[in-house]
Order: structure tokens, then C-alpha cells, then sequence
């Protein structure tokens, strides 16, 4: 149980219960939660501990303890907010979120943590201590919580139709023996013994030790993997790269894995069509992009379709949630030490549901800034699907490549 359903429990009791039945059944409800039980009923209800674990001792020996007295309504210390009256309203005030955008507050970029809050109090007249600040805000419905990923900033009008078509054309070519690949750039990684994260077995009190600050190291740099996932046979290839991550290193990626895997599973393969996002190296804003894809097509003779992802929204292509994430649950807690230790790690991932990845260092250089002039655009044999040209596209080859 919640500690937001135990407070509309509790809230509903509390008006018919006098001082020691509302003590003997908040500590009957702890005690029936088990562990954690009293900190649970503490912070729905507001009761002490020490009160708490008293009304259990009452439950548990009833014959060990006396008689208690019941106080008359009214009776006993008053709390501190019955005593200080202004001190819930500047309480909440101060966690409001809309109390960031007040230029007079003094805590608009200050970490808001109960000694904080209670310095604050401090400052503006109140007596209080930074655990009853946390008692206070856990009693009227504050937790911590972490920031919450759900916005995705501007949602395309035609991003469920570019969906769609994205499924009904992948599938279309899957049904016509013809391959499917989807496409992208992973993060880059600092090569050296750096912090990795997550955790592994290791002998107690043993953990490998890694650099306290990440900072690139020249002689190492950085490693820049770019993947090629085949959505029928369930494999992948991870080209590493060490110099840019350019629409050059995407293509020529493509190109490995077509060398080494692509052509030899599919001999007969006539087209093929790539998925990926609208973003980075493989965007199709950029010339270059297209212009590399036109060479390989001309080296290969196959036709290439063309099919990007609106906009923010990258997390759908399949090669983040069938590739990239078991890699990197493959090197968790793993520095990533050299280039021949990322290789290795990301070759041997595997899954139950048959995974295979091939890996290798591509030390070839990608460097920035090549532009591609309207001639030799020109040359691109770019040919748009009617529904959004701008994001579906084919590209066919100028001649008829010897496979």
C-alpha cells in the first residue's frame, strides 16, 4: 500500500477516534505492513515514531503496560503549525514549482533540500528543524521525485502516418525476400579507464578501479560506433570509428556490412531499404548523405529506399531497442580500456532471441566540412515516394554493378 491510499485511509478514520484508539490503530497498521510499516504510517499520518512503536508495544503486552488516559479533545502540546500559523503556506511557497519564476525568492536555482528549506524558514521568522520540514511536506502530499521523460517537444502532424508507411513498406520488402536494415550512430565513448556505468560481479570489496575525472584522453580519443541492424535475420554489424561521425562514415558503415554480411544472405537482393532518424550524420538534409548513398548504389547495384523518422523521435527505430540497448548491457561496469576492448564487448553481445553482432575498428579518416556542389547533386539519381519526398526517398543506381 501507498503512502497517498494510507492517507485517505487514516483520514477517514481519524474524526472518530480519540488519543489512544487512533495510536493503537496506526501502530495495528504498521505493524500488519512489516518492515518499513512505521516509516510508511509516520509519513501518511504524521504520528511519531516513538508514538508508533509505543502503540505496537500496547498491542503486542497488553497486560505489561498501564492504562492509559485518554487526553480530552484538545488537550496536549500544540503542534508547530497550530502555533505558527503562516508557516505550511511559506512552507509550500518555497516547493512550488511556480515559485522558480519569483526573481524575489532566494531559492530559484538553490537545491531545494529540507535544510535548505529550513534555513530559508530560518530567514523569514520561522522555528523549525529540517526534519520536521520533511515531516511537514511528506504530511501534505511532497515526495522526491526525479524528472519524468515525457515530452517530445513539437509532434508532427504526419508523424503516425510517416509511421505507418514506414511499417507498411518495411514489410513489403520483407515479404518480397528483399533485406531491411536500420541504421544509426551510437553515443560516442571515452576510450581509457574511465567510469562505466551500471555493475558486475566481482569479488567482495574488489571493484575495478577506474579515473575519478573523465577527461578525453588524446593519445586514446574517442570511439565512434555506428550500426547497421538487419531486421529479418536478427544481426547486427558495429562499424568503430576514430575520426568524425560524418555522412561519409555512415555510408561507408553501411558498405561493411554489406561486404561482409548483407551480400553473402542475400545473393538475389535487388534493393534495400534503410531506416533511420532525421538527425546526425544520416539526415536527409544533408547532401552529402544522399551523395554517398548514390556511390554505393553505384557500387553495388542495388536500389536503396530510403525511409527517415520525424523528427524527435529516433527511440523507434529498431536498432535503439534491438541493438544499442543490449550493448550496452553487454558493457556495463566495463571501462571501456581500449578500442580492441569496445570491439570485443560489443561482438560478444548476445540474446536469448538470437542475436548476433560482428564488430571492427574502422581507422579510416571522415573529415568535416565536405560539401557537395549543386553538379554533383545533380548526378544523384534521387527519386521521391509521393507520400513526404522529403523523409521517403529511392536512390537508383546509374548502372548495374557486377555483385
Amino acid at each position: 500500500m501507498d503512502v497517498r491510499a494510507l492517507r485517505e485511509k487514516f483520514s477517514l478514520l481519524e474524526r472518530s477516534l480519540d488519543e489512544r484508539r487512533r495510536r493503537l490503530v496506526f501502530a495495528a497498521e504498521a505493524r500488519a505492513l512489516g518492515y518499513g510499516g512505521i516509516q510508511l504510517v509516520h509519513e501518511a499520518t504524521g504520528m511519531a515514531r516513538s508514538t508508533l512503536v509505543r502503540g505496537i508495544h500496547e498491542l503486542v503486552h497488553p497486560s505489561r503496560m498501564p492504562i492509559s488516559r485518554v487526553r480530552r479533545p484538545g488537550a496536549g502540546r500544540k503542534s508547530l503549525v497550530e502555533k505558527d500559523p503562516d508557516l505550511l503556506s511559506d512552507l509550500e511557497a518555497l516547493v512550488e514549482p511556480g515559485a522558480r519564476g519569483d526573481p524575489e525568492t532566494s531559492l530559484r536555482w538553490t537545491l531545494k533540500s529540507v535544510r535548505v528549506l529550513s534555513r530559508e524558514l530560518h530567514r523569514r521568522g520561522h522555528e523549525v528543524s529540517y526534519p520536521v520540514v520533511a515531516e511537514l511536506l511528506a504530511k501534505n502530499g511532497y515526495s522526491l521525485q526525479g524528472n519524468q521523460k515525457t515530452k517530445e517537444g513539437t509532434r508532427h502532424p504526419d508523424r503516425n502516418a510517416q509511421f505507418e508507411y514506414i511499417n507498411a513498406q518495411a514489410t513489403a520488402q520483407l515479404r518480397a525476400g528483399e533485406p531491411v536494415i536500420s541504421v544509426d550512430s551510437k553515443k560516442k565513448e571515452l576510450v581509457g579507464e574511465f567510469k562505466n556505468g551500471g555493475k558486475e560481479w566481482r569479488p567482495f570489496g574488489m571493484p575495478e578501479k577506474v579515473r575519478v575525472h573523465d577527461f578525453l584522453i588524446p593519445e586514446n580519443g574517442k570511439a565512434i560506433p555506428y550500426g547497421v541492424y538487419d531486421l529479418k535475420r536478427n544481426d547486427g554489424w558495429v562499424s568503430v570509428g576514430i575520426d568524425h561521425d560524418t555522412a561519409s562514415f555512415a555510408v561507408h558503415s553501411i558498405g561493411r556490412w554489406w561486404r561482409n554480411m548483407g551480400r553473402a544472405a542475400y545473393p538475389q537482393a535487388r534493393s534495400l531499404l534503410i531506416t533511420a532518424d532525421a538527425g546526425g550524420s544520416n539526415s536527409p538534409r544533408v547532401r552529402l548523405w544522399k551523395w554517398e548513398l548514390q556511390r554505393f548504389a553505384d557500387r553495388t547495384g542495388l536500389t536503396l529506399h530510403m525511409l527517415h523518422f520525424p523528427p524527435g523521435t529516433s527511440k523507434w527505430n529498431k536498432i535503439e531497442h534491438r541493438l544499442f540497448s543490449f550493448i550496452t548491457q553487454n558493457w556495463r561496469g566495463r571501462p571501456l580500456t581500449s578500442l580492441a576492448v569496445i570491439v570485443n564487448l560489443i561482438g560478444s553481445t548476445r540474446t536469448q532471441t538470437g542475436l548476433r553482432v560482428r564488430a571492427e575498428i574502422d581507422r579510416g579518416m571522415y573529415p568535416e566540412g565536405r560539401e557537395i556542389t549543386e553538379a554533383e547533386m545533380a548526378r544523384v539519381q534521387l527519386r521521391p515516394d509521393t507520400f513526404h519526398g522529403d523523409w521517403n526517398y529511392a536512390i537508383l543506381p546509374r548502372r548495374r554493378a557486377r555483385r
